[in-house]
């Protein structure tokens, strides 16, 4: 309180003008991140309600994909300077959002970041190794070729000449055999295009490079696989073969295959997830 000269007393304010403060708002970014699960976690609950393929579906997808787009242009970022366009790497790495979102089983209890930062980096792993190394190159050498292109371009502009096999060994601390072999590794990071003109063929049309290789059979590689899984699916009961069957052979969601099994999504997802992890064990023991 305080007088004035009438002797009235009048109320004043008795606190702090700092004290809001006690009560810090969390930083820009953990709001927005905060923000951005929530609104994630609400979409996904609201996917599960309508039916697959529906527009509304659509519709809360793109929403999905709209929010986690600084995701993607942020992990694109972490793979740039590696002699792929940047807007290649954003296109992939939409590929692994949209994976992510299709994939994804809120059921688990795991928030939707968890499962997609691993399957965005695979993807944008999986782009290197099967579009730039032309052939398997040790790792050590593969991380240290953008080392090796900043030497070799800053030398060229400072004393225009390329630089030699001694002052790049000299500056990536390598000796001339292992400097000799960095330099081949790395140049089988870009391969030629296989839509290459080759030569003619016996009618004397053009033919391409591509049209010299012939195509790999994918069924050799999973051949093992397959038989080890074969094995594996005799100790299944026919319940849960039926589920594997609907969900990977026929495509269909967990709400379908609840549907039709006659029983709950969450005892579906519970039956799923119990019976890949006995199979991934019956073939890791069995290899």
């Amino acid at each position: 309180m305080s007088s004035t000269r009438l002797g009235t007393r009048i109320p004043t304010r008795t606190h702090s003008v700092a004290e809001p403060r006690r009560h810090r708002p969390p930083a820009r970014d953990d709001h927005r991140d905060t923000h951005r699960d929530n609104d994630t976690e609400w979409l996904f609950a609201e996917l599960a309600r309508v039916p697959d393929h529906s527009e509304e579906a659509h519709r809360i997808c793109a929403r999905l994909a709209k929010i986690h787009a600084p995701v993607v242009e942020r992990e694109a970022r972490r793979y740039r300077d590696r002699g792929v366009a940047q807007e290649d790497l954003r296109q992939v790495a939409r590929v692994g959002l949209m994976k992510a979102i299709r994939g994804f089983d809120p059921g688990r209890g795991k928030p939707f970041m968890s499962y997609l930062l691993p399957t965005m980096t695979g993807e944008l792993k999986r782009h290197f190794r099967d579009n730039t190394w032309a052939v398997h190159a040790p790792r050590a050498h593969q991380e240290r070729r953008a080392e090796l292109n900043r030497f070799t371009t800053e030398f060229t502009q400072r004393h225009s000449r390329s630089p030699s096999l001694t002052e790049i060994g000299a500056h990536m601390g390598l000796d001339a055999k292992a400097t000799g072999e960095m330099l081949g590794a790395c140049s089988a990071y870009s391969a030629l295009s296989l839509d290459r003109p080759y030569g003619t063929n016996e009618e004397g049309e053009e033919t391409m490079l591509g049209d010299s290789i012939g195509a790999a059979d994918p069924g050799i590689e999973l051949a093992v696989d397959r038989e080890a899984l074969k094995q594996a699916l005799v100790g299944i009961p026919p319940r849960e073969r039926r589920i594997l069957l609907l969900r990977f052979f026929g495509d269909q969601t967990q709400a379908q295959i609840a549907e039709a099994m006659g029983c709950s999504q969450m005892h579906v997802s519970r039956l799923l997830n119990s019976t890949l992890t006995r199979l991934r064990r019956a073939m890791l023991h069995d290899s």
